[in-house]
């Protein structure tokens, strides 16, 4: 019982509330560190609720790098999700890039995605593509994944929709083992991204 208040006194002042999306409180850098500090004090079962998701829909990630901690800092968050990932099997590795969602596909077009990747796509304007943009990232999306067998990843934030159409192309003529490894690149990207907005830094 004890623990159990504990939790919910750090919650409290990490700004964690409700079921809406768990929002923290504190925005600016100059928090991380005592922000970092309550992360580190959080139980096993809150680090991973309020974390889980950084990964997408691999929680499995958040409860490996939980046993990492203390963190000294956000870039050594940062790197205990890298490493649980980089040491993962395979099998795993390739269920962690197959359950990203593909740049501009029906899910991510009719919002049925995490929230953090609709708003990592709006971003980029994917959101807004014109019909032939939009048919060329359609036509895209199945030559890549009939080609390597799972979706293109791309961390997107601050990336314009040229630039995406352009590594799309480019990467088409990878290997299967290369893209693998990008892909497993550009998610490490995308976690250091959810990563700074969640602890205030974007």
């Amino acid at each position: 019982m004890l623990f159990f208040w504990q939790d919910k006194l750090l919650e409290l002042s990490l700004g964690i509330v409700g079921d809406s999306g768990l929002v923290l409180a504190f925005k600016h850098p100059e928090n991380n560190r005592g922000f970092v500090e309550q992360v580190n004090q959080l139980s096993h079962q809150a680090f991973v609720a309020r974390f889980g998701d950084v990964v997408e829909q691999s929680s499995w990630v958040a409860d490996a790098a939980a046993h990492r901690r203390p963190f000294a800092d956000v870039t050594a968050m940062h790197l205990a999700f890298e490493e649980v990932l980089n040491a993962a099997d395979v099998a795993q590795q390739l269920d962690v890039i197959c359950a990203h969602p593909d740049l501009a596909g029906r899910a991510a077009l009719a919002g049925d995605v995490a929230a953090a990747s609709e708003q990592e796509q709006q971003s980029a304007g994917l959101d807004k593509l014109r019909p032939k943009e939009l048919r060329e990232f359609t036509e895209l999306n199945e030559a890549y994944r009939q080609r390597f067998g799972f979706p293109f990843i791309y961390a997107v934030r601050g990336a314009h929709k040229y630039d995406i159409l352009d590594a799309f192309r480019r990467r088409l003529q990878n290997s299967s083992e290369a893209e693998q490894a990008e892909a497993l690149r550009q998610i490490s990207r995308i976690i250091a991204f959810r990563l700074e907005d969640a602890l205030g830094n974007a």
